[in-house]
């Protein structure tokens, strides 16, 4: 990977990961929760949102490692009590972020497929390497949040559903160890001979390509 391709990439993850970030804290309001908002949140400005860690660090050593590049920004905050719905709006905030990758891919994509078809810009173009590396970034950010573990967003759907005292422990059990159990899975897919997640990626990627008939 050339100097070049990991400035676009690491520019890709963060505008994808302000998106997301962002769409959280928007609907969050929209919902009658200012939390986001009154903490400078609910902005586009990427400086929001930047994570030490999660936004620069360990990109920077997936790109440079070879290992799969992930990443995070720091998480929206908001008060649950302060949604209209108290059973369905922890999940429409949370989903709201995959929603916004996944939106913006399809978004990117057409961009992307005017530059080509219509412009004529060669696939050696920075612009047009730029808005595929914003597609698959996109793509694998939405699909990897909808995973139903926390502190993933799909986490707040798989909520509603386990609502329960039968399903008090279970919850306190993904919620404690979620993170580090993300960790492994990451880790050992990354160590397999097939990566499985890896494949998961590719297929959802080709097929959105596909479908632009790219």
């Amino acid at each position: 990977m050339t100097f070049i391709t990991l400035i676009i990439t690491a520019l890709a993850l963060l505008i994808s990961l302000t998106t997301h970030e962002f769409c959280h804290a928007l609907v969050s309001y929209w919902l009658g929760d200012s939390t986001a908002k009154r903490l400078g949140r609910l902005t586009l400005n990427p400086l929001a949102h930047i994570d030490l860690v999660g936004t620069v660090l360990v990109p920077i050593i997936g790109l440079l490692s070879g290992f799969p590049v992930i990443g995070w920004a720091k998480p929206v905050p908001f008060n649950p009590y302060n949604l209209k719905s108290r059973r369905w709006g922890m999940a429409m905030v949370g989903l709201a972020g995959p929603a916004s990758n996944l939106l913006g891919a399809a978004v990117y994509l057409v961009m992307l497929k005017i530059g080509l078809a219509a412009i004529g810009l060669p696939m050696n173009n920075l612009l047009v390497i730029f808005l595929a590396q914003l597609v698959t970034v996109n793509i694998v950010l939405g699909i990897f949040n909808l995973l139903p573990m926390p502190p993933l967003d799909g986490s707040r759907l798989m909520e509603v559903f386990l609502d329960a005292p039968k399903y008090r422990s279970t919850l306190l059990f993904l919620e404690t160890r979620g993170p580090m159990l993300i960790f492994v899975l990451i880790l050992l897919d990354s160590l397999a001979p097939i990566s499985v997640i890896g494949s998961i990626f590719n297929a959802a990627v080709s097929g959105f390509f596909s479908l632009a008939g790219l």
